[in-house]
């Protein structure tokens, strides 16, 4: 029975030591977080600003493309005007 006590404590000497932690592994951990923020958090606001600028300019291309077609079509109306304008009051 005495080996077997023995192995026992030993195993709990192994045990136990692996269960305590101690400050050097929270800074340790710490550290390691602080580091991987300071990776993470930059990249994230860089891709958040690209969005928010690819959405704006994908408003503008929006209002762009409608003033464009709006163009065209008071472009439509002047002319039809001048038509009027030119041909119709020649005749009377």
């Amino acid at each position: 029975m005495s080996d077997k006590e023995e192995l026992l404590d030993e195993i709990d000497v192994v045990l136990l030591a692996k269960r305590n932690l101690d400050v050097g592994y929270y800074v340790y951990i710490l550290l390691t977080l602080t580091f991987i923020a300071m990776f993470a958090f930059p990249k994230v606001y860089i891709s958040q600003q690209i969005y928010f600028q690819s959405r704006d300019i994908a408003k503008q291309k929006i209002a762009y493309e409608t003033l464009k077609e709006e163009n065209r079509i008071i472009s439509a109306s002047v002319e039809s005007i001048k038509f009027k304008n030119q041909i119709l009051d020649t005749l009377f």
